[in-house]
């Protein structure tokens, strides 16, 4: 059965264009705002990331840092992610959900119960940032077991022959960082550069799907648009940050950039 994170990439690849990723924290600000911006981006996004808040996320810039602090601070817990996860994927049109987060979280939760968990609440995907392969091989399996794809990440500094058996053991969706930096950071490397990273390794298995992340903007995603898919989380989580700042909703705000990201890479 073709699991629903690939079908979302075959109807991107119809439309000839890359599927939109979009990254927020559940639980930012509140567990109802958060589920109100699912709701509202998903009608742009093809696939929502959603990340279960940590209080040392550190492969994460300030954007997504201050996301999780402000979700910690109002009291999220990992059982409220879950929810907030199952509530919109109650929505008729809902899209794909890839859960993102760190290992230390699982761990204490217990593998099996974590995976059984997202299996019921309607998660397609995971993400665990410090779960490397081959330390991953076993979760990555349990996660098959249970029809959801477990993310393999590929970086620059990725040897040749590591990188072959990476994709050789992923599932339908690898994650290419950028470049070398946290969430969010400046793009220190020309997207004409990734781009040629990004086909060098997209020659190894041409048939699994690879998105971008890492410094995506409304000003680079265009530049990136050949790629199966492009993810956008930092900026997303500086428009929640503002928005709360100034008193605004950050539920319109959120539809607004969303919508103009997927214009760009039409």
């Amino acid at each position: 059965m073709i699991s629903p994170i690939s079908l979302a990439f075959q109807k991107c690849k119809k439309e000839s264009r890359p599927a939109l990723l979009t990254y927020t924290v559940a639980g930012d600000n509140t567990k109802k705002k958060s589920l109100e911006i699912l709701k509202s981006i998903s009608e742009h996004a093809d696939i929502l990331e959603i990340g279960f808040p940590h209080n040392a996320p550190t492969a994460d810039g300030p954007q997504i840092q201050n996301s999780s602090y402000r979700a910690l601070k109002n009291g999220i817990k990992l059982k409220d992610v879950f929810q907030i996860v199952k509530s919109y994927k109650k929505e008729k049109n809902a899209k794909p959900c890839i859960l993102m987060g760190y290992y230390q979280m699982v761990y204490r939760y217990g593998e099996r119960n974590f995976v059984k968990k997202c299996k019921q609440v309607g998660v397609n995907g995971l993400i665990i940032v410090d779960l490397p392969w081959p330390d991953n091989r076993k979760f990555a399996k349990l996660c098959k077991k249970n029809s959801i794809s477990f993310v393999q990440l590929l970086s620059p500094t990725t040897s040749k022959e590591r990188m072959k058996r990476i994709i050789r053991d992923s599932h339908d969706l690898n994650y290419f960082i950028s470049m070398l930096s946290t969430t969010g950071g400046k793009l220190k490397v020309s997207p004409k550069k990734i781009m040629e990273n990004y086909n060098k390794i997209k020659k190894i298995k041409k048939s699994k799907n690879m998105v971008i992340g890492f410094g995506i903007t409304n000003k680079t995603i265009s530049a990136l648009k050949k790629a199966d898919g492009l993810v956008v989380g930092s900026a997303l989580c500086k428009v929640i940050g503002d928005s709360i700042k100034n008193r605004q909703n950050p539920v319109t705000k959120l539809n607004k950039m969303v919508k103009s990201l997927r214009n760009k890479i039409k």
